[in-house]
């Protein structure tokens, strides 16, 4: 047995597990988030919360607040981005400037951060959608590895919405 710090993501794991531990959900979120940029290397995280009967999303973290402060909104009524993640809870993926400028309203926001492609994650439990874990990177593409790392996150994230929806 060795002395030896451990490595970047089973320390990531371990802080995901402390804030669980200590009934945090925000440091969970952060915690995910930090674990994430180890695979994803993405330069903005936001996390929403599903308000289903407005049909809207409400940001709990955010990795860049001075840009998407926690408490800002999105309407997501009529939409594809709504219909395909909050509603049939499949992962969206954009890639390049025209797939951010056709999805987001926040389009211009995310440019100005040198952002060019998202993988946006529902966290859903029971069928339902609770809310949504989102991921952008700088890169014009992202890979099936990439994917694969935003759900895990999302996985990682249901104990916290539930735990927030369990506090509502």
């Amino acid at each position: 047995m060795t002395d030896a710090s451990p490595s970047p993501a089973l320390a990531g794991v371990q802080a995901i597990a402390r804030a669980y531990a200590d009934g945090l959900p925000a440091a969970a979120f952060q915690a995910i988030d930090d674990y994430a940029r180890l695979h994803l290397a993405h330069a903005l995280c936001t996390v929403n919360r599903y308000d289903a009967d407005a049909m809207r999303v409400v940001r709990l973290y955010s990795s860049n607040p001075q840009a998407y402060p926690p408490g800002g909104s999105k309407d997501k009524t009529g939409t594809a981005w709504g219909r395909q993640v909050l509603l049939e809870q499949r992962v969206f993926v954009g890639e390049g400037e025209a797939a951010i400028r056709e999805f987001f309203n926040d389009h211009d926001a995310i440019r100005s951060l040198g952002l060019q492609s998202v993988i946006n994650v529902p966290v859903a439990y029971d069928g339902v959608c609770l809310g949504t874990v989102n991921f952008l990177m700088p890169r014009p593409a992202v890979s099936d590895e990439d994917i694969h790392a935003a759900r895990v996150a999302g996985l990682l994230a249901l104990p916290a919405f539930q735990a927030l929806q369990r506090a509502a």
